[in-house]
């Protein structure tokens, strides 16, 4: 795809293992497809908007949807970067990145999901890694945060290894009941302090007024 209209759609963030960019309908229809193959268990959910729900061809159109949904709602002040995450030449999960007044508050907010049939990797950790890296080297964040519910213990373990620390607890409304959520906050000092990852991002200064 020939970046020229939407300059993010050339931007390129690599790890060892991985490398995450903003998918082109081919390779969002991959990632609708992985989707509707399953993100986790039945008798699991993870998200406060249970978008997995649905049949395997919901949850494809609902990615696919949300998505473009992203391109189409971009402003330097209200943006939602939803990047491919590849591993081999597949796509296996997606990557976000998100901020609201990134330029007033320097803090940004990460969100991932992994196809079920590519956990229990470390893809799951190397993916966040790279998000923070273009966060914080890339774009001069100050903090990161994110949230899991209590009984997620994959995603509360990926927050750990990354150098997040608690910041207290909400309460969320899935399926007509309360669930509990960990806040959790990740200061640029405790990022250095625990990044491991080589990463690389490429194609950013060409986009980097878009993020405000």
């Amino acid at each position: 795809m020939t970046p020229h209209a939407w300059p993010l759609y050339g931007l390129r963030i690599r790890t060892p293992r991985l490398e995450l960019r903003l998918p082109g309908l081919e390779l969002l229809d991959e990632l609708a497809a992985v989707a509707a193959d399953g993100v986790h268990t039945p008798d699991a959910m993870p998200f406060t908007i249970p978008w997995t729900d649905g049949s395997p061809a919901e949850r494809g159109r609902a990615v696919f949807q949300h998505v473009l949904s992203t391109i189409a709602c971009w402003s330097a002040d209200h943006w939602h970067l939803s990047l491919a995450v590849l591993h081999e030449g597949r796509v296996v999960g997606r990557q976000d990145l998100m901020a609201e007044n990134f330029a007033v508050t320097g803090q940004v907010e990460t969100g991932s999901w992994l196809g079920l049939a590519h956990q229990g990797r470390g893809i799951g950790t190397e993916m966040r890694a790279a998000a923070l890296h273009l966060a914080f080297a890339g774009l001069g964040a100050a903090a990161a945060v994110s949230a899991a519910m209590t009984d997620n213990p994959r995603s509360l373990g990926v927050s750990r290894r990354l150098g997040y620390q608690p910041d207290g607890l909400s309460v969320a409304a899935l399926r007509g009941a309360p669930v509990t959520l960990q806040r959790l906050r990740l200061e640029r000092g405790l990022w250095e302090k625990h990044r491991t990852t080589e990463v690389r991002v490429e194609g950013l200064d060409d986009c980097r007024d878009m993020f405000g």
